[in-house]
Parts: C-alpha cells; structure tokens; sequence
C-alpha cells in the first residue's frame, strides 16, 4: 500500500506492559505527579496517557503517529485508533484506566492460551470489521510472533497491515522511526502479513 492512498485506515496500537518499574510509579499511592494522580482519581487515567508513561518512547510513538495519519472512514466518526487492552479487548485512547481495570490488565497475559485475553479482543476485533468493512487495519506492534496477528489476521486478512519497517526492528527503534516520520509528516509504508516479518540474518 502507498503512504499516498487515501483509502481509510485504522490504527491498532499494542499494549505497555503493566508491569516493571514505571507502572509501579504511576501505581504508587506516594506519586505526586499529574498522570498517577489522575489514575487514583475516581475516573481514572486515559490509557494513551499512562502506556505512554509505562512505555515511554515506543508507546508514544505509536500514539503519536496514529493520531497524525489515522484516516477513520465516515462509520466510525473520528474514532480511527484503538489500543489493546488485555482483558478488556479494543477500547480507544481516551477510556481510562482505574484501580480495578489495572488489577484485570495485570492478571491477563497477552497469550493466546488465556481466554480472558483473547476473546474481549476477537469479539471486537470482529465488531471493527462489521462496522467498517473497507477500512484498512494498520498494527502497531510485534508481528514477529503471533500473540497479535494469530488473533486478527483470520478476522481482517489481507487488510490486516504492518509498517514494513518494523520488520526486525526492536522497540526503542520502532519509537523513534514513527517520531521521526510525523515530524517529517511521512507516511511509512504499509505491507500485509505475506511479507517478512522479521529481520533476514546473513
């Protein structure tokens, strides 16, 4: 696919993991800071703004990224992103995280054994394609292996796509590629699951 086709398109961003140090920081009832403050508040933290702190640099690319070149088509309005929320399937970047949704993100791997994880996903992974059938589905995410696209390629098929450049390329790199390409307002190519999905060693 073109970066110049005009076709609409919908961006699915990975998850952060809700484990490690910076998601005890921003869980920490000592934090002072604006995010975790707002995760113990009654409502809840966005989800785009507390994987954004968990992740850092990869995360807020992804985010970044999707909201400068998400092309939602007319049935979603101008809901062109979801995250993936383990546990809770496809929710999009302003549902917020609160106490009792941290505690079901941690207790659901992101594996293809746990039902928990995938059927939330599947169902609404299916819901996106019901509503809008000729949208393309551009991951934001590992491709490498199929905790993902074993799950949403049956579903979407050949309109399930990948930024080509992601192939082979770890997070932090992944991060500073969809940085760079908003700031150079530049498209990055998109390619179905056919192609290679990992780096080629010599």
């Amino acid at each position: 696919m073109g970066t110049g086709d005009r076709e609409p398109r919908v961006f699915l961003l990975s998850p952060a993991s809700p484990a490690g140090v910076r998601a005890e920081q921003l869980t920490s009832p000592r934090a002072r800071f604006g995010a975790a403050l707002r995760f113990r508040s009654e409502e809840g933290v966005p989800i785009e703004e507390a994987f954004s702190f968990m992740s850092s640099l990869y995360f807020r690319g992804k985010i970044t990224y999707a909201r400068h070149f998400a092309l939602p088509p007319p049935e979603l309005g101008d809901t062109g992103i979801f995250v993936i929320a383990p546990g809770f399937g496809l929710v999009p970047p302003n549902w917020c995280i609160t106490g009792e949704r941290m505690k079901k993100l941690r207790k659901t791997p992101v594996d293809l054994k746990n039902r928990s994880y995938c059927e939330p996903l599947r169902q609404h992974a299916r819901q996106l394609r019901e509503t809008a059938p000729h949208s393309r589905v551009v991951l934001l995410g590992s491709v490498a292996t199929g905790k993902y696209v074993d799950l949403l390629l049956p579903i979407f098929g050949d309109r399930l796509l990948f930024p080509r450049d992601f192939a082979g390329a770890g997070d932090m790199k992944r991060g500073g590629m969809l940085l760079r390409a908003v700031r150079e307002d530049r498209e990055m190519e998109y390619v179905t699951l056919d192609a290679p999905r990992r780096r080629v060693r010599a």
